[in-house]
């Protein structure tokens, strides 16, 4: 590691030997070592054949606030600082997100150590698109919270991750079947690169069925996007008659929404002239 700079590192979801070799080196050269979980943190040094000598401080949800200063003040006297959760990638729905902001305001460089990720890995093994995604983390514990956060994403065009916790998994999996329909595809990612791993994929209410009567572990779930709906002229009449209240000619009009929306222009003048009778 480099003196003065903070280095966000990756660690395994599951599986140790998923450990990189940057993480080993890291963990033996740091002279600061911030972790969400210490114990965590010296049971995976354990494994790995890696002596922690760097002062270890516990850098979690509830201390991030006050814990960040201090870690950029360290990094500014020269300190080598580490900085890892107990799985996966720091600040992605773990600490770490403030800690980024206050050492960039200081100036202090931050770095990363890539590695395992449980949100690439569910959505590679899911079978859905990939192409376009994003992460919503953990949904919303209330019920009613839960509703309109999943209300706001049903048309949401990309494939969606989210972590869940095994015992609100089948409230949240029939929740989302409510809210993005029965047979809106998805997939349960469960105990990523440990021994019992497991993908179960299929329409939502057949998974929301699946996890009722219990399911164990670190579940990340991924449900496909919402399908395109196909434009109809009908649709974007007034949009046609707009214009030609504002001065255009209907078919002119008819012409500047064809092009907006990949509809017909004929199809549209023939809508407009059905809507003014």
């Amino acid at each position: 590691m480099t003196p003065g700079v903070i280095l966000l590192a990756a660690t395994p979801i599951g599986d140790p030997a998923d450990a990189p070799p940057r993480l080993r080196r890291a963990l033996a050269e740091a002279d600061v070592v911030a972790a969400e979980d210490t114990r965590r943190l010296r049971a995976l040094a354990g494994r790995l054949g890696v002596h922690v000598s760097g002062r270890l401080l516990s850098f979690h949800e509830h201390n991030e606030h006050d814990r960040a200063p201090e870690l950029v003040r360290a990094a500014q006297d020269g300190a080598r600082v580490l900085v890892v959760s107990d799985a996966g990638m720091p600040s992605v729905s773990d600490p770490g997100y403030r800690l980024v902001r206050a050492a960039t305001d200081a100036g202090v460089r931050v770095s990363v150590a890539p590695g395992p990720s449980a949100v690439l890995t569910a959505l590679a093994l899911s079978g859905l698109a990939t192409d376009r995604f994003c992460f919503e983390g953990f949904v919303p514990r209330r019920a009613g919270d839960r509703a309109r956060t999943l209300a706001a994403l049903a048309q949401e065009p990309r494939t969606m991750i989210f972590f869940e916790s095994p015992h609100r998994l089948a409230g949240t999996l029939a929740d989302m079947a409510q809210a993005f329909g029965a047979d809106r595809p998805g997939a349960v990612c469960r105990e990523l690169t440990k021994t019992y791993e497991e993908v179960r994929r299929g329409p939502l209410a057949e998974l929301a069925a699946w996890a009722h009567d219990g399911v164990r572990g670190e579940i990340t779930v991924v449900v496909a996007g919402a399908p395109p709906v196909a434009a109809r002229a009908e649709d974007h009449v007034e949009e046609v008659l707009a214009l030609a209240d504002g001065g255009a000619r209907l078919k002119d009009a008819a012409a500047t929404v064809a092009a907006q929306t990949g509809l017909g222009k004929r199809e549209l003048y023939q809508a407009a002239l059905a809507r003014k009778g």
